[in-house]
């Protein structure tokens, strides 16, 4: 991360993170609402939609086209199939957890799979060779965060 730029797209990513530990309390809280884990993700991906659905609009880009649709890989469309599951499993997992215990298995389980995904140049990411201080950075980044959670 050279430039400002960079900065400013890793800050934008902190600022990613900040929602995801408080997505996962709003929507437990709608889940307690709601007395269902299903039902509070269908109401958080519906405002999602909604809103994704109205800036679409707002942008005026040209929509696909069905020769576009045609020219996706078939594992692109399960995005929508994890965002389900990470939501539906955040809903049921935050109030059992608490926020930083789920935050620690999140962190882990990304840490992991980001490793594994750059290797590999899996997912449409760029190909990062996975190096000794790499996986060192990746050590001490779990083990801060299982410090910060112990009680």
């Amino acid at each position: 991360m050279r430039d400002i730029n960079s900065y400013l797209l890793f800050a934008s990513a902190i600022v990613v993170g900040v929602t995801l530990a408080s997505q996962a309390g709003v929507n437990a809280q709608l889940r307690t609402a709601l007395a269902s884990p299903i039902q509070a993700a269908f109401i958080s991906f519906l405002m999602g939609t909604i809103i994704l659905g109205a800036l679409a609009l707002l942008q005026h880009d040209k929509w696909f086209s069905v020769s576009t649709i045609a020219s996706v890989p078939w594992w692109a469309w399960l995005g929508g199939v994890l965002g389900a599951f990470n939501i539906a499993m955040s809903i049921y997992l935050a109030p059992k957890l608490g926020a930083v215990a789920l935050a620690i298995g999140l962190v882990c389980g990304q840490m992991l799979a980001s490793l594994l995904y750059d290797q590999y140049g899996l997912a449409g990411y760029p190909k990062v060779a996975i190096t000794p201080s790499r996986v060192v950075g990746a050590l001490f980044l779990v083990l801060g965060v299982i410090m910060v959670a112990k009680k």
